[in-house]
């Protein structure tokens, strides 16, 4: 056998003699300078970062070359789409055996991304583990040079003040709107009855925008990436590759970004294959890649579920622990032998902490707290139910669990924090002992005061469907809708008091399908959303008393801004009618209507938050009254500025149109005096004397119709 070479001739090149496209870093997606923003559709990839360099190969001689070549065929095979002759291991000539190490092409990177990283560490027998790598990154090591050449220091460039926005001397908020293939940026203006548009622009996205959690950047998604723009003038700040993305997440802190794709496997009887990358928001690198078969990210807990396909993905995947500094964050997985556990990562090197998952007995879920390091972790039922499900609270870096309390006899488990941490709230639905049917409760922990008490909150009809429940931002309440037929009842309770919950009032049938709370609590909006068009009861929880009832017809969100002033209401394209967006004042007052063709989204722009303290806060609300005048005075100033200003355009428009009627009028004069010249004063005629109206009338048998009267 003189050559077994297959695809590439391997033999008789150096990588310094292959030329590749140059690699630019636009990824397809249009600058601000071009002049059409049309992306081209990606080319099949070809190239260095295509192949995986698989090394601690059996070194065999020809007679099982053929043997050896089908095995590693089959082994990456599975993963993804080898190109035909795609597959070659070099021979010693002298000794005709292999040399130990093979390369492998495949059709995309991404699948060679994963290639590398799940045949890495692959056994093939006891004396031979796979050890992979691209041929991309062999090629960058092999072409470092020793010699240390000094960085070439580029002009330094000021950038855009990111917290512009929050500048604005009259205390706006802007928010985002996206409709046809327009996405326009507004401040919300309600003094003046309407908004004022900041900035807009034309297939700015290819899917959706997503604001970050401080508001500081505005993400949008294309085929080849997603990129983050901020600034007075939303400027480009950053560029994120990744091939095909689909979803993206912030971390809570704007330090990271996380991406998601996944794309068909080559084999149709195997599930697609999934591409989640960590990447750091100020350089734009990914960090960290997590790569493998979509089904494998797919985990749902339980004794009963199976493993791998367990329904649609669960986004976002990886959960980010709130208010640390985006220290941690953890993802639901599966061990080798098929159990659920919690991985949690550490930043800033994406590693495992403590290079070891959470184990805990049928994880089913886990749910970070708003404020700390602290995550509570539901456990199913076992042994056919005689194992109880369970809840903890666990502290992380130390996994110390702080409280646990036992479920018998549980349906489901749905876990609602407090959005300050204060309080964790359990809506546990149990089955009867028949089992034939079902009951509702809550069980709430008390989670800031010593040894963290529960208590248990049961409803008057425990057999009543549990329909939305709500927390109060920024409080102690809670409200919970309840019922079963097309007008639940809504109940509010407090927690204040630190010996038991108390039940403040039930609004009987409500038409209601979900709470929307103020950011700054107290008020409420009762919302009947669907089927139910649009019903809007704004009420005041602390009078109990309803302030306004109102509808949008085929309403489908309710989306308060960040200080609760102001809220907007919104229809999607999810409806071909009646599309656009109303927004309210916290009263209930209509202050001003868009309609837009196929809307899809409306999205407040957050503020970044800023901590006055307990005295700082005191002393502003003491000095309230003083402020509130001030303010009332500069907003009578902006309504009577904007009522001149009304006046003035109406009167110029009328004096548009006299302006307009004048000169038709002299026209048409010029154009009766040369009538008159050219015909002469004997053939003119004035143009009311040119004809005469005469009346006819016109009689016509439609049909004749004979009947024999007896």
């Amino acid at each position: 056998m003189e050559d077994v070479r297959t695809g590439w001739p391997w033999d008789g090149f150096t990588i310094d003699e292959v030329q590749l496209p140059d690699e630019n870093d636009d990824y397809g997606v249009p600058s601000e300078d071009e002049e059409e923003f049309n992306v081209e559709e990606l080319q099949r990839d070809t190239g260095f970062s295509c192949v995986v360099v698989v090394d601690n190969l059996p070194v065999v001689g020809m007679e099982k070359y053929e043997k050896l070549l089908n095995v590693l065929k089959k082994i990456f095979g599975q993963i993804g789409e080898v190109h035909e002759d795609g597959l070659y291991m070099p021979v010693d000539e002298s000794t005709k055996k292999t040399k130990g190490f093979a390369f492998i092409e495949f059709a995309t990177p991404d699948q060679a991304k994963i290639a590398r990283q799940q045949a890495d560490g692959y056994k093939l027998d006891k004396n031979h583990t796979f050890k992979t790598n691209l041929l991309k990154e062999v090629e960058d090591l092999s072409s470092t040079t020793e010699s240390y050449k000094e960085p070439e220091l580029k002009d330094f460039v000021r950038k855009d003040n990111l917290y512009e926005y929050m500048l604005d001397p009259r205390g706006r908020d802007q928010f985002a709107v996206r409709y046809q293939d327009m996405t326009e940026i507004h401040w919300n203006d309600p003094k003046t009855g309407t908004s004022e548009q900041v900035y807009s622009r034309s297939f700015w996205t290819e899917s959706y925008v997503q604001w970050s959690p401080c508001g500081t950047m505005l993400a949008t998604v294309h085929r080849q990436g997603a990129q983050v723009w901020g600034g007075e003038e939303f400027s480009r700040i950053q560029r994120f590759g990744h091939s095909k993305v689909q979803l993206i997440d912030f971390s809570p802190c704007e330090k990271y970004l996380v991406s998601y794709s996944s794309q068909e496997s080559p084999n149709p009887r195997e599930a697609p294959m999934a591409v989640f990358n960590v990447s750091d928001l100020k350089s734009g690198q990914t960090l960290r890649s997590f790569q493998g078969k979509l089904d494998d990210f797919m985990v749902s807990g339980g004794e009963n579920r199976p493993q791998g396909g367990e329904g649609a993905l669960q986004w976002p995947l990886f959960k980010w622990c709130q208010g640390n500094d985006d220290k941690y964050f953890a993802r639901l997985a599966r061990n080798k032998s098929g159990k659920t556990m919690i991985s949690i990562y550490e930043t800033p090197d994406m590693n495992l902490l403590d290079k070891k998952s959470l184990q805990m007995e049928n994880i089913v879920d886990f749910h970070w707290s708003p404020k700390e390091a602290l995550m509570c972790v539901y456990q199913g039922e076992a042994n056919s139910g005689n194992q109880p499900a369970r809840v903890s609270l666990v502290r992380i870096p130390s996994r110390e669990e702080v409280k646990s309390k036992n479920l018998f006899s549980v349906k489901d488990v749905t876990v609602h924090w407090h959005p300050d941490g204060s309080y964790l709230a359990l809506q546990v639905a149990r089955f009867t002992k028949t089992k034939k049917s079902s009951y509702n409760g809550f069980e709430f922990f008390r989670v800031k005061e010593r040894n963290i008490p529960m208590e248990v909150l049961e409803l008057q009809n425990k057999q009543e469907k549990i329909v939305s429940f709500a927390w109060e931002p920024k409080g102690h309440r809670f409200a919970v809708v309840h019922g079963d037929g097309a007008r639940p009842d809504v109940s509010f309770y407090t927690m204040k008091d630190s010996k038991q919950i108390k039940h403040l009032g039930t609004l009987h049938g409500r038409p209601v399908t979900s709470l929307h709370w103020s950011p700054q609590g107290k008020f409420l909006i009762i919302a009947g959303l669907k089927g139910l068009n649009g019903q809007l009861e704004f009420f005041n929880v602390n009078d109990m008393d309803t302030m306004a009832i109102n509808e949008h017809f085929m309403c489908t969100n309710v989306d308060w801004d960040p200080t609760g002033r102001y809220v907007a209401t919104s229809v999607t394209s999810v409806h071909q009618m009646e599309n656009g967006y109303i927004v309210w004042s916290f009263l209930g007052q209509q202050l001003y209507k868009v309609n837009r063709d196929r809307f899809f989204q409306f999205l407040w722009r957050p503020r970044q938050k800023v901590e006055l303290g307990e005295e700082k806060e005191a002393e502003l609300m003491k000095n309230l009254k003083k402020f509130s005048k001030k303010f009332e005075e500069e907003d009578e100033s902006l309504k009577s500025r904007a009522d001149k200003e009304k006046i003035a355009e109406r009167e110029k428009m009328e004096s548009d149109w006299k302006e307009f009627l004048d000169k038709k009028r002299k026209a048409f004069a010029a154009i009766e005096a040369e009538h008159r010249r050219l015909l002469g004063l004997s053939g003119y005629v004035e143009a009311d004397q040119q004809y005469e109206i005469e009346e006819v009338e016109v009689e016509e048998v439609l049909s004749v119709k004979q009947e024999k009267i007896h």
